[in-house]
């Protein structure tokens, strides 16, 4: 939920006006609404390159994943385990967006390590993955979009650690 909302409903639910300082969070939020829709943007349109990039890194980095027996070694695994990648770099953009880890949270990670605990799939390698994505993605943003990014990928990698 955005700072917007979360003001808004916060005060409707004391019955009383947002504060002061609620309405400085929003115009803090609302200053930095180009450079949210700048990077949701930049990672949008560099999907397929950033996830390709992350792939190759994390077969790098764990090759045991595509060898035989590994969770990725067969075409369809390794076409779900892109699938995923893809899936959390676009909630990635729902936090940059709405400027909070809410999202991620409802949408991507209530369940997740049960979910990949019922699969086999080894949680520590999903968040070494993520770890992929964000140096993938940190790498086509600006030092200052980075900056701004980093945290949403930080809080996947934690919630899997």
């Amino acid at each position: 939920m955005s700072v917007v909302s979360q003001v808004i409903l916060k005060a409707d639910d004391e019955l009383r006006y947002p504060s002061s300082g609620e309405l400085k969070s929003i115009n803090e939020f609302l200053s930095t609404g180009e450079q949210r829709l700048r990077i949701a943007e930049t990672l949008a349109e560099n999907e397929k390159k950033i996830v390709d990039k992350a792939s190759k890194e994390l077969w790098k980095k764990r090759p045991d994943f595509i060898a035989p027996g590994g969770n990725a070694y067969s075409d369809r695994s390794r076409a779900l385990c892109l699938r995923d990648y893809g899936w959390y770099l676009r909630l990635i953009t729902y936090g940059v967006l709405s400027g909070d880890k809410g999202p991620i949270e409802r949408i991507g990670l209530i369940g997740v390590r049960e979910m990949y605990n019922a699969l086999e799939v080894p949680v520590p390698g999903m968040a070494e993955a993520i770890r992929c994505l964000k140096a993938a993605s940190l790498a086509l943003l600006s030092a200052e979009d980075a900056q701004e990014a980093e945290p949403f990928f930080d809080y996947i990698i934690q919630a899997m650690s």
